[in-house]
């Protein structure tokens, strides 16, 4: 089983965005799902991450965090959640990293054919100033100078830089990118929820709200990662 496929990116962004909350099985919060990842358990027995939250079955949801990942593999949560045996890959927090990383670039690829995104440091000057950048975007490699650059821009308005340059740039036809930009709209939504989820399974901290993605780095840096 894999991912779900969107036939509406728009629908999907806001049912991802809204709807009821749901509990983690590993630290049994009560958080909006956006928050959150759904599994399920296939046929075969098989532990499937539905980030696009459209497989049936019943769905086993775990907070977007990496720490709480590796407990609940640790503790054997999810067999014990869905009260079966259940076969887990031992690469599936790679996995999980490389469907986001994918759907965040996805997310902005759609959007960059609706005229909805642009990527370059004077395009998306040009669009904060006339107002029309709703989330930016920022490699997660940028330079100290990229960054600073960023910030200015975006004050206080959402800024996703958990994304290599390659997935930006992959998303607008060239090698890579550092900095991008998007409208308002449910693509934009849907890239701030993966970016929020990503952030947290690459161990980078993130707000508290969905709708504002800073992930905040140490001294390390997350290893870069290319979409499968």
């Amino acid at each position: 089983m894999a991912d779900g496929q969107h036939t509406d990116a728009n629908a999907d962004a806001a049912d991802l965005a809204g709807g009821p909350d749901r509990r983690c099985l590993a630290s049994r919060s009560v958080r909006p799902k956006a928050e959150l990842i759904r599994f399920v358990v296939g046929p075969d027995g098989e532990l499937v991450p539905d980030l696009a939250e459209r497989l049936p079955g019943r769905g086993l949801w775990l907070s977007a965090d990496r720490a709480v990942l590796d407990r609940a593999l640790a503790r054997n949560l999810f067999a014990k959640a869905a009260r079966r045996p259940v076969l887990i890959g031992a690469d599936l927090p790679d996995r999980l990293i490389h469907m986001l990383t994918a759907r965040c670039g996805d997310a902005m690829a759609l959007a960059r054919r609706a005229g909805q995104a642009v990527a370059g440091f004077e395009k998306v000057r040009a669009w904060a100033n006339a107002g029309r950048a709703a989330v930016f975007v920022l490699a997660c490699e940028a330079s100290a100078n990229a960054r600073d650059k960023a910030a200015g821009l975006a004050r206080g308005r959402p800024l996703v830089d958990c994304l290599p340059a390659s997935t930006i740039g992959g998303a607008f036809g060239r090698e890579d990118a550092v900095h991008a930009a998007l409208a308002d709209g449910g693509l934009a939504r849907r890239l701030q929820v993966d970016a929020f989820r990503l952030a947290g399974l690459l161990g980078l901290s993130t707000t508290a709200q969905v709708t504002t993605i800073r992930p905040q780095r140490g001294d390390g840096r997350p290893a870069l990662v290319k979409p499968m």
